[in-house]
């Protein structure tokens, strides 16, 4: 578990500077999280069959949507071309890949996509890799796509959900589908510096335009050398449900499923205990506060 070591308090940013000390943050953590044991990205390289539990979680969701391939679930996105945005250093998107998809992976971070794209070479996997901010994804990678697909530690790097939206849309083919899964939006509200109960520390509701929650971090989420982390400074913006959902439909989505759960890939949390591959709140926690929020949604069929 890594926290902040300061607090997030909210700031004046523009758009374009909170980018670019994310993307320098997650330069340096790409090349912390590829050596790592959590990564395991030699095991991933030397194991065709596995799926990383991201993906094998997002799967089991998305599978009832998929109707007429919920039977195959190893090759539940067979012959289907995917964009994953935010791929980081592509375990996830070779992951689909390992499940019949043609995959674009895109991400804002150029060291995160160096170490994709050894990772496709090692794997003997095909894969594009093309760098870009999510909001200008849809001139960057310049085609369309059956499955567009986003999940875990995502939106929160995004001001603007109402571009997002519409990158994703145009990403879409008519009738393709969009699945997203992230961290819980009132998870976000809990004050992660709080070692010893929940408790609510953090805005819900999303910022003014030019407002941004800002932090030093020097650490990550798994393990390595964390001495490798000196752009220190992120950026994050909050988004309600009810945001992440409006912006979709404005967009001109169909919602097709909602959901809200109660397992998180990492540690948010000190208190979070691990069960299995995810981490969990103690009861009676577990039961008041959700983890995550999945959406599946739609562009129609012409």
């Amino acid at each position: 578990m890594s926290l902040p070591t300061d607090p997030i308090v909210e700031t004046e940013a523009t758009t374009a500077e909170a980018y670019a000390a994310n993307r320098a943050n997650w330069d340096d953590r790409a090349s912390v999280h590829a050596a790592s044991n959590a990564y395991d990205l030699d095991g991933f390289a030397a194991d065709p069959t596995r799926i990383s539990s991201v993906i094998r979680e997002d799967m089991a969701l998305l599978a009832p949507h998929l109707e007429e391939r919920a039977d195959q679930p190893d090759r539940l996105l067979d012959g289907l071309d995917v964009c994953h945005l935010q791929c980081h250093i592509g375990t996830d998107t070779l992951s689909m890949a390992r499940l019949g998809a043609r995959v674009t992976g895109v991400d804002l971070s150029p060291v995160s996509l160096e170490h994709a794209r050894d990772l496709a070479d090692r794997c003997g996997l095909e894969a594009r890799w093309v760098e870009s901010e999510v909001t200008q994804a849809t001139s960057a990678v310049g085609e369309t796509f059956d499955h567009v697909h986003t999940s875990i530690g995502t939106i929160c790097w995004v001001q603007d959900l109402h571009a997002w939206a519409r990158a994703i849309a145009a990403l879409l083919r008519p009738g393709g589908t969009f699945f997203f899964r992230d961290q819980h939006p009132m998870l976000a509200t809990m004050d992660d510096l709080v070692t010893d109960d929940v408790r609510l520390g953090n805005r819900y509701w999303s910022l003014p335009e030019g407002r941004a929650f800002t932090y030093n971090d020097g650490a990550t989420y798994v393990d390595g050398d964390h001495d490798q982390i000196t752009s220190t400074r992120n950026f994050e913006w909050p988004h309600p449900v009810s945001e992440t959902l409006q912006a979709l439909l404005d967009a001109g989505l169909q919602l097709v499923a909602v959901g809200e759960h109660d397992t998180l890939p990492w540690q948010a949390l000190p208190v979070m205990v691990q069960d299995g591959d995810a981490f969990v709140l103690p009861q009676p926690w577990r039961e008041r506060v959700p983890m995550t929020l999945s959406i599946v949604a739609r562009k129609p069929a012409l």
